[in-house]
C-alpha cells in the first residue's frame, strides 16, 4: 500500500493534469514526490528513463506525460500523436518494471471509446467498434498504453491501473487558437469577442455534439484515492456523469462572462464523436466521485485564464 512516506514519481508534472496531481498530493502530505524537468529528462528516451527509475526506485509511478491538443491538432498531427504518447509510455512502463515497480496508474482518454458507443459508455464497451477518426492515432496509441499494463499485470503480477477520464478542463489549460481543447476554445474566443465588442463567434462544425467535462482537480483526485486503493480492476472510467451540447456551453460561457453572441456555425469542420459520456459507476462503487461543479470549476478556470493574458 502506498502510504505519506512512499516515493512517488510524477510523469509530466508541468502539464494541466500534472500540476494537479502533484498540487494534490501535495496538499494531502506526501512527502516523498519526484519530478524532473524535460529538460533534464528526455521521456522519448528509451535508455535514460530506464537508468532514471532504475535509480529514484519509486514504489508508484503516474504518468501523466503526453502530447495533448484538441481535434484539429489531433487530426493534422495523426503521426506525431502516435508516435510521441506510444515511445513516452512505453518507456515509463516497462522502465517501471524492470526497475521492481509494483504501483503504476497510467492516464488514457475517453476517446479511446467507439464512435458510435452505447451511452453512457461502460468499460466493458471497449474495442467494441470503429474509433473516431479525427483521434484515432492518439486514440490507439492510448488503448496500446492500458493493454500494455494489462498485460504486464497478467504476467508480472504487477498493480498498474488505467484511469480513463473524460474531457479535462481547468487551470493550467492550454489556450491555443488551435490546438487546445473545446472548453478553452470556446472561453478565448467568447472573452476577446467581449473585449473587441464584436456582435458573434464562430464555433466549429452545428454545436450539437455533447460532452462531458470533469474538473482537472477531480482527475487529481482520482489519481490519489486509487493511488492507496487495491483494486482488482484493470480500467476504471473517471467522469462527472453530466453532459451537454457544444452550443450550451458557448451559452454557459456567454451569461458567465455577461455578454450575448450570435453564434455562427463552421460546417466545414467536424463534429467529432456525437456524444461520449463515461459511465462511472464502478468508480462510484470503489468509493470515489466527482466533487467539482461547473460553475466552480469555471470560476477557477477563468481566474487562471485572466492570468495567463496577463503574462502573455
Amino acid at each position: 500500500m502506498i502510504s505519506k512516506k512512499s516515493r512517488i514519481f510524477i510523469a509530466g508534472h508541468n502539464g494541466m493534469v500534472g500540476s494537479a496531481i502533484l498540487k494534490k498530493f501535495k496538499l494531502k502530505g506526501y512527502r516523498n514526490i519526484i519530478t524532473v524537468n524535460k529538460k533534464k529528462l528526455n521521456l522519448k528516451d528509451q535508455k535514460k528513463v530506464k537508468n532514471f527509475i532504475l535509480r529514484i526506485k519509486p514504489e508508484l509511478v503516474i504518468i501523466a506525460a503526453a502530447k495533448v491538443g484538441g481535434i484539429f491538432a489531433n487530426e493534422k498531427f495523426k503521426g506525431d500523436y502516435i508516435h510521441d504518447n506510444l515511445v513516452i509510455q512505453t518507456n515509463l512502463i516497462e522502465s517501471s518494471r524492470a526497475a521492481g515497480v509494483k504501483n503504476l496508474i497510467f492516464l488514457g482518454s475517453s476517446c479511446v471509446y467507439p464512435k458510435f458507443s452505447k451511452q453512457p459508455i461502460k468499460e466493458d464497451y471497449l474495442f467494441s467498434g470503429k474509433l473516431e477518426q479525427t483521434n484515432d492515432a492518439y486514440a490507439v496509441a492510448k488503448l496500446a498504453g492500458y493493454q500494455m499494463c494489462k498485460a504486464y499485470n497478467e504476467q508480472f503480477g504487477t498493480n498498474y491501473i488505467t484511469l480513463m477520464p473524460t474531457n479535462i478542463y481547468g487551470p493550467g489549460d492550454n489556450y491555443d487558437s488551435l490546438n487546445s481543447h473545446f472548453f478553452s476554445a470556446l472561453l478565448k474566443k467568447i472573452y476577446f469577442a467581449k473585449q473587441r465588442n464584436k456582435k458573434k463567434i464562430e464555433i466549429w462544425g452545428d454545436g450539437k455534439a455533447k460532452r462531458e467535462l470533469l474538473f482537472v482537480d477531480d482527475i487529481a483526485d482520482a489519481c490519489e484515492f486509487f493511488s492507496r486503493k487495491k483494486v482488482k480492476y484493470d480500467l476504471i472510467n473517471i467522469g462527472s456523469g453530466i453532459d451537454y451540447s457544444i452550443e450550451y456551453y458557448a451559452k454557459f460561457i456567454m451569461k458567465k462572462l455577461k455578454i450575448k453572441l450570435k453564434i455562427k456555425k463552421n460546417l466545414k469542420y467536424k463534429n467529432g464523436t456525437p456524444r461520449k459520456l463515461l459511465n462511472s459507476n464502478l468508480a462510484k462503487k470503489l468509493g470515489w466521485s466527482s466533487k467539482t461543479n461547473l460553475n466552480d470549476g469555471f470560476q477557477e478556470t477563468f481566474k487562471d485564464f485572466q492570468r495567463s493574458i496577463s503574462i502573455n
